[in-house]
């Protein structure tokens, strides 16, 4: 089995969010069962240099971009097992960051055609081939339509994982042959088309073999209009196709036994050093050092999409509970002023630090009782996983992957890994904070809890498991 995935970043070598970790994660895990991977990405400015020093230069190749002959050069570097190809073209990529340009429609559409191209050149062509997002997702469209004549191709399955539905990819009708030399028949009929602009993650959806989601729940709300961003009606339409396969998180990186960023190393059976790295916590950001007041943190993008605005409405009414609240992240500049005005009010309960710090969140996640991910939809969602990893229960509005993974803890039976509310409200989040709040005084119960929730098995070989008997049924 031979599987090629292609996405616009992956860690370590580039990574902005949730579609950066699971390229970094699963086509390795996948390697280490005996699959023959390969990855290709575009070479951006921003590569570290440690990698940089390793790339092999395999040759180059012309792209056409419509009336455009573009440079195409492709470099190569193996890691753990996979061999990742870079497409090198320093016009669309030779700038800082990933996304966000002018011209993001003409530099993922050279990319798109460069992963098609470099596959019979470099030879490595796949049985699989993986794409991911918007950004690759009319793949699957022009390796049929537009290179369908190509004998090497023509066994080629195509997958197309859908990681966030919010962006398609929508371009004016002139972009098909301004970037890829088709004509607009494609559009007339409606093939391409959807609410009178070309929608690359339509027509992927459409041409894909198999369509995924990274969560069981994501897969079914993207079918309702409330989810689907306007293309539910094509999902129902392909449902046959589509199906939800839950992200995993790396077992290794995140391990509180062994995490070399966190205070104090811990396990299931020594929980009670948790409560160090609470301590150290609240002395690293000056809030009072007291092991009895429950600490809730967040580690997230401050935007409407993550809860924010619920949190902003009922945070006065938060903090009137005894309980100490840690924000972590930027964002909205409303959201950052707002928060950053109540915290210069709440000095003792509330710390809002505006940054991106992979380093402190580890602390947060091992030194917080509690996580809050109030998120308006969640396609999956990783930092529940990595909170329940290090035994801090997450509270989450009960949606996409965040119902899959937390287990809501029940009165009755006594028991989950979390706590949950299923109206997106801000009420609703808050007797779910209350509730949390009287489960922690039950030591006992609370213990049996984090337990629960350290032993979850979200970890990428489950999840690595489902995608190859997917493939495995693809290739028949």
């Amino acid at each position: 089995m031979r599987v090629l995935f292609t996405g616009a970043e992956c860690a370590p070598f580039f990574k902005t969010g949730g579609l950066g970790d699971v390229l970094g994660a699963l086509p390795n895990q996948l390697a280490k069962s005996g699959v023959d991977v390969g990855v290709v990405l575009p070479l951006y400015q921003d590569m570290p240099e440690k990698y940089r020093k390793q790339l092999e230069y395999q040759g180059n190749f012309i792209v056409p971009v419509g009336w455009r002959n573009q440079y195409c050069g492709i470099f190569k570097l193996e890691r753990n097992g996979v061999k990742y190809f870079f497409v090198d073209n320093e016009y669309y990529f030779k700038r800082p960051g990933i996304y966000g340009y002018y011209d993001d429609g003409e530099r993922f559409a050279f990319f798109q055609q460069a992963v098609i191209m470099m596959m019979e050149r470099f030879d490595f062509i796949p049985n699989i081939l993986h794409c991911n997002d918007y950004h690759t997702s009319f793949i699957p469209f022009l390796l049929r339509e537009k290179w369908g004549f190509v004998q090497a191709y023509q066994g080629i399955k195509t997958v197309l994982t859908i990681h966030n539905l919010e962006f398609q990819g929508k371009y004016n009708a002139q972009t098909l042959p301004e970037f890829f030399s088709l004509g607009y028949d494609w559009f007339d009929s409606g093939i391409v088309r959807m609410d009178n602009d070309v929608n690359w993650m339509k027509t992927g959806i459409l041409y894909a073999d198999r369509v995924t989601t990274v969560s069981y729940s994501y897969a079914r709300e993207i079918q309702t209009p409330e989810f689907g961003q306007g293309l539910d009606g094509i999902l129902r339409m392909c449902s046959h196709k589509l199906t939800g396969i839950l992200n995993g998180i790396d077992f290794n990186k995140y391990n509180p036994e062994t995490d070399k960023d966190i205070h104090t190393t811990y396990n299931i059976h020594h929980l009670n050093r948790k409560i160090q790295n609470k301590t150290a916590l609240q002395k690293e950001l000056n809030l009072p050092v007291k092991s009895n007041v429950p600490l809730i943190g967040m580690v997230s993008r401050l935007t409407s999409q993550k809860g924010f605005q619920l949190l902003i409405d009922e945070l006065e009414n938060i903090l009137k509970f005894n309980v100490q609240l840690v924000i972590l992240g930027n964002g909205d500049p409303y959201y950052e002023h707002y928060l950053t005005e109540i915290a210069n009010n709440h000095k003792n309960k509330l710390k809002v630090i505006l940054a991106f710090d992979v380093k402190l969140a580890q602390r947060i996640y091992a030194g917080a009782d509690s996580f809050l991910m109030p998120s308006a939809f969640e396609p999956c969602g990783l930092s529940q996983l990595i909170a329940l990893r290090y035994g801090t229960l997450p509270i989450v509005h009960e949606i996409g992957g965040l119902a899959d993974t937390v287990w809501v803890y029940d009165k009755t039976k006594n028991a989950g890994t979390g706590f949950g509310f299923k109206q997106f409200d801000g009420y609703q989040m808050v007797q779910a904070i209350k509730k949390m709040l009287t489960v922690y005084q039950q030591k006992k119960n609370w213990i049996m809890m984090q337990k629960k929730a350290m032993n979850s098995d979200f970890s990428w070989k489950n999840s690595a498991d489902k995608y190859k008997w997917m493939y495995g049924e693809l290739m028949g």
